[in-house]
């Protein structure tokens, strides 16, 4: 089967680490093109192509700020990764569950061996 383009998939934009390094940035506000090519070290045509992807899918926006173009994070985008992720909640609860009961059971024995 054909992957979905990444222009047109949430999970296929973020599959590449660097937009999610540019989503992380962009959490705690907007910023320049080229404040987040300096923050990652990375060329600014590399760091535009990599918004353009994640415009197109819904996960940021843009606004003109006289010559420079500032982005932000749209987290609204996100919505489809946490309803498929929230899915996965009950394995993860039941992890920490039994973590939490062998945790329970060291304090147990080592209160014992006092």
């Amino acid at each position: 089967m054909a992957r979905a383009a990444t222009t047109s998939d949430v999970f296929n934009a973020i599959a590449e680490p660097r937009r999610r390094e540019i989503l992380t940035l962009l959490r705690a506000g907007e910023r320049p093109v080229a404040e987040v090519a300096e923050e990652l070290a990375m060329p600014q045509p590399g760091v535009s192509k990599h918004l353009r992807v994640l415009r197109e899918v819904g996960l940021v926006r843009d606004r003109k700020a006289g010559k420079q173009r500032v982005y932000g994070l749209d987290a609204r985008g996100l919505r489809a990764v946490h309803e498929w992720t929230g899915g996965f909640e009950q394995f993860w609860s039941e992890s920490f569950d039994r973590l939490d009961a062998y945790v329970q059971e060291l304090k147990q024995e080592r209160q014992g061996e006092s």
